[in-house]
């Protein structure tokens, strides 16, 4: 369990200093280069891959505290939902600017939402289901 909880720590960290980077990226650089709506959509990949780096690094509180192997299934739908959610909406906020088009991106976006949810609801099932103590 050691080794999660240190996984966890490691990769909640990393994707939360990520999204300072991204977020000073687009307050600083992509403020005068993407339309407004392409901003917005950026800074909502950005939020969102922050709230879930946070809840990684909660879920191993969550393992000291309990030590729960189940924790596993959120820790990988959160990180993967940052790699579907707010990668999809980086990538497309960004198209004007790399030129790149892939029609196909856009229902990834979805399957990460539908991972941050599920991560979630798991979290309150393993808590009101007695599998934590």
């Amino acid at each position: 369990m050691k080794h999660m909880k240190r996984q966890m720590i490691i990769t909640g960290a990393f994707l939360a200093a990520l999204a300072v980077a991204f977020g000073a990226l687009g307050a600083h650089w992509l403020k005068t280069k993407l339309g407004p709506a392409e901003l917005l959509n950026f800074e909502t990949a950005v939020r969102y891959q922050m709230y879930h780096a946070l809840a990684i690094l909660f879920l191993a509180v969550l393992i000291r505290d309990t030590n729960l192997k189940q924790l596993r299934f959120p820790f990988y739908a959160f990180t993967l939902g940052i790699l579907f959610f707010s990668g999809s909406i980086y990538f497309l906020a960004t198209r004007s600017l790399t030129g790149l088009s892939a029609s196909w991106i856009g229902p990834v976006t979805p399957l990460g939402g539908l991972l941050f949810i599920s991560g979630w609801i798991y979290i309150i099932y393993l808590y009101t289901s007695k599998k934590a103590v």
